[in-house]
């Protein structure tokens, strides 16, 4: 059960496919618009009636470009998450009782977890960012810069109790419907902390080691892969990237920006003034160019595409970063908010990266040098190539899978 944005979902497909062929009967419970990203994986499909690039651009969802801070964004974004989790509840216990175990996403988990003892469901936690609190790192969701050891928890417990927030308007509703005992949103959060159980966290340790003050039974298992079956790039694309040397491919995923068109022209610039032809990707954000050396797509499998480019440009969201990483090539990340922040200083600390451009303060200036770097430098692709081959070398799945199989009985 996942619920966000297209890189909130697709590891999913990935993991569910694994657990598919090991001879599990997987699930994907996401929003409707998601359902292709499953085709060919045995991975069944239950539709969530939400549809969340429509909320993102409603007035409510351009609100949260007007919040220049991780603190302020996070706020508005508990505030609209608050108004849609109503919606999705039913047809959350509506999968949940055909399911003999939940797995879950960090961007469910609350509702989840309340599903799972109401229905007497065993569960597992299977977020993509490092939600636990620690003195080593700042709370991802909050893009911002260490506060210190003790800063650090302090934030991460604040962060985990917002989270709590955003399904305290639901779940006394739920927990009626489902027969459970009234208790507030804080009180079930303490109690599931007293209760440790097992978190599983998709992504590497080469990227994010486990937290040394993490308690037992939170792991790092490695990324998780969005399925694609060995899908072709379309001809266009083939032949654009047989035409001329390696491109540059830009794209913000499910990001959103309030100028298409400006920024547009800005990221073009920039790429011809590094020497650079570009492939770049409509996604949500609406980009777009028509000159000959640039070529614009809609959805391509990136597990296909990322490894024929010089360098890839993206909002560092958790999804994209990850298959950045996979592919071998230098990045140069252009966060726009929450954990966006956060992969986006791992990318750079990585020396991957020659520096995180936040896309709100972006000129073309300094995406042209930070382009001009992250290729003519060898040492970012040579770093690169070697943080690749390492990630591709690990198996996420099999720690998952052995988690179900002990938690399944």
């Amino acid at each position: 059960m996942t619920a966000g944005s297209r890189g909130d979902v697709a590891p999913y497909t990935g993991l569910g496919h694994g657990l598919t062929r090991a001879g599990h009967e997987v699930t994907l419970v996401t929003h409707a618009r998601f359902e292709p990203l499953v085709a060919g994986s045995e991975v069944r499909f239950h539709p969530l009636s939400v549809d969340p690039r429509t909320e993102l651009e409603s007035s409510r969802g351009r609100g949260l470009h007007h919040s220049a801070t991780g603190v302020g964004k996070l706020v508005r974004a508990v505030a609209m998450a608050r108004a849609l989790v109503g919606r999705m509840t039913d047809d959350f216990v509506t999968a949940a009782r055909s399911s003999e175990m939940l797995l879950l996403s960090g961007s469910v988990g609350p509702l989840g977890h309340t599903i799972a003892e109401g229905l007497s469901l065993p569960y597992l936690d299977v977020p993509l960012q490092p939600l636990a609190p620690t003195r080593e790192f700042g709370p991802p969701m909050l893009g911002v810069r260490s506060l210190g050891a003790v800063g650090n928890r302090l934030a991460g417990h604040g962060v985990g109790l917002a989270v709590e927030q955003v399904f305290a308007g639901a779940l006394p509703a739920l927990r009626e419907r489902l027969e459970m005992p009234r208790v507030s949103a804080a009180a079930a959060w303490r109690a599931r902390e007293r209760q440790r159980r097992p978190v599983l966290h998709g992504f590497s340790p080469l990227v994010v080691p486990r937290p040394e003050d993490w308690r037992p039974g939170l792991s790092v298992t490695g990324y998780w892969w969005q399925y694609d079956g060995g899908v072709q790039l379309p001809s266009p694309l083939q032949d654009f990237l047989d035409a001329g040397p390696p491109p540059v491919y830009v794209g913000l995923g499910s990001g959103t920006v309030p100028d298409p068109g400006r920024l547009s022209i800005a990221i073009v610039r920039a790429l011809r003034r590094a020497g650079l032809r570009g492939v770049i990707q409509r996604g949500w954000a609406g980009l777009a160019s028509s000159a000959d050396d640039m070529l614009t797509i809609d959805e391509a499998p990136h597990s296909a595409l990322f490894p024929r480019m010089a360098a890839v440009v993206h909002h560092a969201g958790a999804g994209t970063t990850a298959a950045g990483l996979r592919a071998g090539v230098p990045v140069v990340p252009l966060p726009i908010q929450f954990d966006e922040g956060f992969w986006s200083a791992r990318l750079v600390a990585l020396g991957v990266a020659p520096r995180a451009l936040p896309l709100r303060r972006l000129t073309t200036d300094a995406l042209a040098t930070a382009l001009m770097r992250a290729t003519r430098d060898p040492a970012f692709g040579r770093r690169a190539a070697e943080l690749g081959t390492r990630i591709r070398d690990e198996d996420g799945v099999a720690p998952v899978l052995a988690a179900v199989n002990r938690l399944g009985g």
